[in-house]
């Protein structure tokens, strides 16, 4: 398998599914996996922060791990987000967990101490020097108030085990100019729902999807008939599932999926403070719209 190929299509953002006392559910984490790889989505995202990983500690995280592996059977690639403000405690985050049946480190831009474009380089440069596997960089400045500018991820991309990054600025313009840009085989995957299709015309490698986790074919559908060039079909799903995909946002995420996918039966409305469910006139929006 040529990982970086593997890689180009739909990721689901994982959520961690919760029972009543907070405890993770791990039958429902396992349900979840291969109901998505069923699903013809291309790979999986792990503990990133739709799976609520702050609110997880280091056991939790490789017991997360290990259930997905394990219920995998190697049949998608498995990335795991680790990330965070000290370059340090990311490096040292390397020697806690168990890697083995992953394939890709997810690493977010550090928040709330605001580095420059140097810092973020060296920040990168250190984890990359450090990682046991290939990294996928994340920029979303709406998490972290800060940004990873292209000029930075482009001198990044020379880095032998950089491969790529999850583009969530919303920001077209830098996008496209990091398209332009950038060498060939370097992925550039939307981390956007919302706007991946018009992303995709643009060149985009594909999605790493919150509202996969709930309608996996949908999403799997759209990207893979955007990636053959039949944006017509493309657009229609797109068209189909947008109110859903505004509403998984609306509140904030992983909320509003989570919502959905109580509503379909597939794990308990559950999650760890300091998320809550959604407001209960949204909650009656979202069964309006609901699509099993």
């Amino acid at each position: 398998m040529i990982l970086k190929d593997a890689l180009k299509g739909v990721g689901v953002a994982m959520v961690t599914p919760f029972l009543d006392n907070k405890q993770i559910d791990f039958e429902n984490l396992k349900r979840l996996t291969h109901q998505l790889i069923e699903n013809n989505v291309d790979y999986l995202v792990l503990l990133g922060t739709t799976g609520e990983t702050p609110t997880l500690n280091i056991e939790e995280k490789n017991q997360i791990i290990r259930t997905v592996v394990a219920a995998n059977n190697q049949r998608v690639p498995i990335i795991v987000g680790i990330g965070g403000y000290s370059t340090q405690e990311v490096v040292e985050h390397f020697d806690c967990i168990d890697f083995d049946g992953v394939h890709a480190i997810l690493s977010i831009t550090p928040y709330y101490n605001k580095p420059s474009q140097e810092g973020l380089y060296q920040h990168f440069k250190v984890i990359s020097d450090h990682s046991p596997l290939p990294i996928i960089l994340y920029t979303i400045f709406s998490r972290t108030n800060c940004n990873l500018e292209p000029e930075t991820t482009l001198k990044l991309a020379q880095i032998p085990n950089i491969i790529g990054i999850k583009e969530a600025s919303g920001n077209m313009n830098q996008i496209m100019y990091l398209l332009k840009h950038k060498p060939a085989d370097f992925l550039v995957i939307s981390g956007d729902d919302a706007i991946t299709l018009p992303l995709m015309a643009v060149g985009m490698s594909g999605l790493i999807s919150v509202v996969a986790n709930a309608y996996p074919k949908e999403v799997a559908d759209m990207v893979h008939y955007a990636m053959e060039g039949k944006f017509d079909q493309a657009r229609q799903i797109h068209e189909d599932i947008l109110d859903i995909t505004q509403a998984c946002f609306k509140e904030g995420s992983p909320s509003g999926i989570k919502a959905f996918l109580s509503l379909q039966n597939k794990i308990q409305y559950k999650m760890r403070l300091p998320l809550t469910p959604v407001s209960e006139s949204h909650f009656d929006y979202i069964k309006s719209i609901f699509k099993s």
